[in-house]
């Protein structure tokens, strides 16, 4: 549990660093795996799986076993770039890789994932909406997600009586009781938000309107926290502070009524995790077995309740026996409220725009 806690943490930590390294090897790669020819057969009773520490839990893992004779083997990964480069190495070995949203564009560009052949799928329609189509991989052409966060912010009701907005985190009423995450395009997504534009935006003068924003919002701040923040709300020693939903900020939530997880009306930001297949993939059929299998509705709950994550399969919340997962929205954040939520895509060149102004926030 704590291992799946750490790499979210770490994962959004060093976001920004996964962008520009992703970005780089998007601009420079050759093909790697891409060159390999894809078995004709696909067949074979293995699947090599490469995923994110903790994030398909055991008894999916056994499950699948159980039902299909095939050998599951999982090597776990706590980083995009980790993963990338694996595959960048070429003859990788994995059938089925899990990237964040922005990674799926970077190793489409890459060429080192394949289109997705859906008659061999069953239950995509089991799909929440948000995840039918995503911005980032129109009709699921090469992923399919399959557990899904946020990124808003949380406030303590003994010191803010109510908040919805990103404003709050720019409130001088509550100077030196204020967080943002310490990490470089989370803080802009706020900024970018709170000056009216999307969290996506790549054009230079908004980023400086986002900067300038972030800039001002300094002086008020306790400090920049991607580690304890949750705890610190817990106690009341922050007010209010940008989050990730997951599993340290849903314990707080859970616990403390006075805590509560907010996506803000502004937007916020949603991520996933999902499933793809690798260019030279052997087991291709038992990479498509096991995907389908993972849309079963009474599959895909076990992502909340063994995984304590949010499983991007809507039909399966009728499956989930911890109830309380659904109704914490540090785990699960209402439908509505993430309707404006933008997934964090990858910023290209723009990236050095982001980066200028980073500089010029933490100088201030």
């Amino acid at each position: 549990m704590s291992r799946r806690v750490s790499r979210r943490a770490v994962s959004r930590t060093l976001l920004a660093t996964s962008v520009v390294t992703g970005t780089a090897l998007l601009a420079t790669a050759c093909g790697g795996s891409g060159s390999e020819a894809v078995s004709s057969s696909g067949g074979g009773k293995n699947l090599h799986v490469y995923a994110w520490a903790g994030e398909i839990p055991d008894s999916v893992v056994k499950g699948f076993e159980k039902e299909t004779g095939i050998k599951v083997t999982v090597d776990t990964f706590d980083s995009n770039e980790t993963m990338t480069a694996k595959l960048s190495s070429g003859a990788s070995g994995y059938d089925l890789v899990e990237p964040s949203q922005y990674t799926v564009q970077q190793l489409i560009g890459q060429k080192l994932i394949q289109p997705l052949d859906h008659s061999k799928i069953d239950g995509l329609d089991n799909l929440a909406a948000k995840f039918r189509d995503p911005s980032y991989d129109k009709g699921n052409k090469y992923s399919v997600p399959w557990i899904w966060g946020t990124t808003g912010f949380a406030y303590n009701d003994t010191c803010i009586k109510s908040a919805t907005s990103w404003k709050t985190l720019f409130d001088s009423a509550h100077k030196g009781k204020l967080y943002m995450l310490d990490n470089m395009l989370a803080a802009y997504i706020a900024g970018l938000q709170v000056t009216g534009h999307r969290a996506t935006s790549t054009d230079k003068g908004e980023i400086a309107e986002a900067t300038a924003a972030l800039q001002k919002q300094k002086g008020i701040l306790a400090g920049y926290n991607s580690t304890n923040y949750a705890q610190l709300l817990s106690s009341g020693q922050a007010c209010a502070a940008e989050a990730w939903s997951g599993t340290a900020m849903a314990k707080v939530v859970q616990s403390n009524p006075h805590v509560h997880y907010v996506i803000p009306e502004e937007g916020g930001s949603v991520w996933t995790d999902g499933l793809a297949v690798p260019k030279g993939a052997e087991n291709t059929t038992s990479a498509y077995k096991f995907i389908t299998y993972l849309l079963r509705p009474e599959v895909a709950a076990k992502a909340t309740d063994d995984g304590s994550s949010a499983s991007a399969n809507q039909t399966a919340r009728a499956h989930i026996k911890n109830k309380d997962a659904l109704k914490n929205t540090a785990i699960y954040a209402p439908d509505d409220a993430i309707s404006k939520a933008d997934f964090l895509l990858d910023p290209g060149t723009a990236m050095q725009y982001f980066q200028q102004g980073w500089t010029k926030v933490k100088a201030s």
